[in-house]
């Protein structure tokens, strides 16, 4: 089947670069990944991910990290798994 439809949509410009970076890096161009969305929206039959609205826990726990609250950094795994006893 040919692809002739045309989807068109707005996003912010800087968001628009970043995503398309990425996406060269993994080979992909703009069309092929829409193309690749759709296909998994059709095979599951709704989007191939959770779309949630964040419990009260998790909202708190996000702000905090973003602030930088209770965030434990370590300079290598080394460090972060004899934290985690691992």
């Amino acid at each position: 089947m040919s692809k002739t439809a045309n989807i068109r949509a707005r996003v912010e410009p800087r968001l628009k670069i970043e995503v398309e970076n990425i996406l060269s890096d993994l080979g992909l161009t703009v069309s092929e990944t829409v193309h690749l969305l759709y296909r998994q929206i059709k095979l599951q039959r709704g989007l191939p991910f959770d779309v949630r609205i964040p419990n009260e826990l998790t909202v708190r726990t996000l702000n905090a990290s973003k602030k930088g609250k209770g965030v434990k950094r370590f300079g290598s795994k080394k460090e972060l798994y004899a934290d985690l006893a691992l």
